[in-house]
């Protein structure tokens, strides 16, 4: 380590906890996923997006040793995916699908006994009572599980994925149908094991949970459209943008628009509102600032326009739309 803190130059990076590269699967003439290459680092929280039907879930099955590939090559948990190795993998992962499939006339404690004795743990009772802890529940561990709301249950598959302390988890959709209380209460728990150095492989349709939560997302379309962190993707996808909106329509706006430093070209995107394509923002903002206070306009709004992981997502899903029509 150097005196910072920093790590030495020179040294050598962790290994991925998890890497593909042309990772593919087909059923029959039909493909779920082609050519996926990717490399997830150890303790990263990664978003998986994409439309229904992209591949995802079988994505998360094939990494997850639950279908073989039938091309490519990938590493789980350091070790190779070969059917050899299922066993070494799964006692290294956890998958949680969108339905838990829980036993709903069994108790909370029954049910991860359950689970337990299926991963074969030793110390099965200590990590019940710490998997229920970590999740807000050992006051409800007598519970029947069908007598539980959506988003306890979807605590309880937590508590369950968690059960054999894996070092990768795939969180398939794990706040689908949660009201936002019951959500937030999930994203805690997913900040809680990235806090704990866990990978998780976060497959979900909330762009804004993706946001939120991951350190890097990719779009998968069938093929991987993109990977990146969100805002990069923004960089990448979108021009700089200044927004100027006023409280009357500029009279001249060409007077004020053409011309200005870094500016490369502009529109008017309401009556009082113009969208100004930008070189660089820290010298086109307040050339246009001084701009619209000599002629005399009463600027309600200056400001760079902010494209969201929605705008990135939709951008690159409708250019697979086109795509196809053509």
């Amino acid at each position: 380590m150097s005196a910072d803190g920093g790590s030495v130059a020179g040294a050598t990076a962790p290994a991925p906890a998890l890497s593909a590269e042309r990772l593919t699967k087909r059923f029959g003439n039909r493909t779920a996923f082609e050519d996926l290459s990717l490399e997830i680092a150890p303790g990263e929280v990664f978003g998986f997006l994409g439309p229904n039907g992209a591949g995802k879930t079988t994505t998360v099955r094939t990494l997850g040793t639950l279908v073989a590939p039938t091309a490519g090559t990938a590493t789980v948990a350091g070790i190779p995916l070969t059917t050899e190795n299922g066993v070494e993998i799964r006692q290294r992962i956890s998958i949680m699908p969108e339905a838990p499939g829980l036993y709903s006339r069994l108790s909370v404690t029954e049910n991860l006994q359950f689970f337990a004795g299926l991963y074969g743990l030793r110390n099965a009772a200590t990590r019940i009572s710490e998997s229920l802890a970590a999740v807000n529940l050992s006051d409800r561990a007598s519970d029947l599980c069908g007598s539980l709301s959506k988003g306890l249950r979807q605590r309880v598959g937590l508590a369950r994925a968690m059960l054999s302390d894996p070092e990768i988890m795939f969180l398939d959709e794990p706040t689908s149908g949660l009201d936002p209380v019951a959500a937030r209460e999930v994203h805690d728990l997913i900040i809680g094991l990235r806090q704990k150095g866990v990978t998780i492989f976060l497959t979900t349709h909330r762009l804004d949970e993706a946001q939120r939560l991951c350190d890097r997302v990719a779009i998968l379309n069938t093929t991987l459209r993109t990977v990146g962190r969100p805002e990069e993707l923004r960089e990448e996808l979108f021009s700089k943008t200044l927004v100027v909106t006023t409280v009357a329509p500029l009279g001249n706006p060409g007077a004020v628009f053409d011309g200005a430093a870094s500016v490369e070209s502009w529109h008017a995107s309401e009556a009082a509102s113009y969208a100004l394509s930008v070189s660089d923002m820290h010298v086109a903002a307040p050339e246009i600032a001084r701009r619209l206070v000599a002629a005399g306009a009463d600027v309600l709004f200056l400001g760079e326009a902010q494209h969201s992981l929605e705008d990135v997502y939709l951008k690159l899903v409708d250019e697979d739309v086109e795509a196809r029509k053509s």
